[in-house]
């Protein structure tokens, strides 16, 4: 089974949070997909983890850059793993029928939004029912995270 962590986006956006996740997964050693809603998206994520902070660098692409096999993080909408990740950033409310693939899930819940709130509400009762780990992770004033029981 999956570890599934519920990141809940209270005080910074996923702009803000993202390229800090996928550093500290990098460091760990993890290849990782980040899975969002539509390719307009996938491109937008994209661009932005080039130019977020001019002195930091995440080796990352999606299909339009290819080579994906050799993307340490891959940026995508489809239901794939071509990198072989074993960590999945699941943003915008976007599924996986492949969950038990990943050894570390992270479900990135807007807390600025209502609707995002509620279904991840029903996607953690899912998880749990189905066996995984899962965890709830509440953004600090610092910008740091808590693990909630």
């Amino acid at each position: 089974m999956s570890e599934v962590r519920f990141y809940h986006l209270e005080r910074q956006s996923l702009d803000q949070i993202l390229p800090q996740l996928l550093a500290k997964a990098l460091q760990n050693g993890h290849r990782i997909i980040v899975k969002t809603a539509n390719d307009q998206e996938v491109e937008r994520l994209n661009a932005h983890l080039w130019t977020y902070n001019p002195n930091s660098f995440i080796p990352h692409g999606s299909a339009k850059d290819g080579h994906n096999t050799d993307q340490p993080v891959w940026i995508t909408a489809n239901d794939e793993n071509p990198n072989e990740a074993d960590v999945i950033i699941l943003t915008q409310g976007t599924p996986t029928s492949a969950l038990e693939k990943f050894t570390l899930v992270c479900d990135m819940i807007d807390g600025r939004n209502d609707e995002a709130v509620s279904e991840a509400r029903s996607r953690w009762k899912t998880y749990k029912d189905d066996g995984h780990d899962v965890t709830y992770w509440q953004q600090t004033p610092q910008g740091g995270w808590d693990k909630k029981e």
